[in-house]
């Protein structure tokens, strides 16, 4: 799926050089894994059903956002997520793990908002993705930081072609895993295997509603998880 904007040039010196700080926790190809977006179902009213389920949940959290941003938020989740063919409930779960669903969240190395964007990272995809950047608050704008964050994890799984390696990629540093991938050394699991738990949480409700059972996803979930970094060493090795 082509997707706009982001230079992988660009974003890939980028990320390496900044990939040192990208993060404080611990930590078969695109199409057809689980991070695929799952069809749409609309409601009898036409309206989307899921934008109700993703409000629904966004609203349960402290997020320090006002209803009508829990509405643009939801709304934009959901579009960007299809644009990009991520899972929406991919997206919820990596918020859930990210920052708690709270949108002013700071990490102690500086990433900031609901996905915890790294400001450096930040700025690359404002300028790839045509975003005024107006400095590190930018990603204090709820709608902004869920744009940069899906628009990561798209291209992270495009150059991994693997959902746990590009999951581990967005927490560790692409620059670090790619590393690691290059030498042999296991990738670090335990980040990739929270995002997973709880994507598995958000599927078998957010899946249900947009038409599409998460039953097929959980088994390419566990073999993905445990797929060997050699797998990926080829496409790597080019970054």
């Amino acid at each position: 799926m082509s997707q706009p904007g982001v230079s992988r040039r660009r974003l890939t010196l980028a990320l390496l050089l900044c990939c040192a700080t990208l993060s404080w926790k611990s930590g078969p190809p695109p199409p057809t894994d689980v991070a695929a977006a799952p069809p749409a179902s609309p409601a009898s009213d036409g309206r989307d059903p899921s934008v109700d389920e993703i409000r629904e949940r966004l609203a349960r959290y402290h997020t320090g956002l006002a209803d009508f941003e829990i509405d643009r938020l939801a709304r934009t989740i959901l579009a960007e997520s299809r644009a990009r063919g991520v899972s929406p409930s991919l997206v919820l779960a990596v918020i859930q793990i990210e920052s708690g669903y709270y949108n002013f969240a700071v990490s102690p190395v500086g990433a900031l908002g609901l996905m915890q964007i790294m400001p450096a990272t930040g700025e690359m995809l404002a300028h790839d993705l045509g975003v005024p950047w107006r400095g590190p608050q930018t990603l204090f704008d709820p709608i902004v930081n869920v744009r940069f964050g899906i628009a990561y994890l798209a291209w992270l799984h495009r150059e991994y072609g693997n959902l746990s390696t590009a999951l581990a990629a967005y927490n560790w540093g692409p620059g670090h895993v790619s590393r690691q991938l290059a030498q042999g050394l296991p990738v670090p699991r335990i980040y990739a295997g929270n995002v997973i738990d709880a994507y598995g949480i958000h599927a078998a409700r957010l899946e249900a509603w947009l038409g599409s059972s998460p039953a097929s996803g959980s088994a390419e979930t566990s073999a993905d998880t445990k797929a060997s970094t050699a797998s990926i060493a080829a496409s790597s090795a080019t970054r």
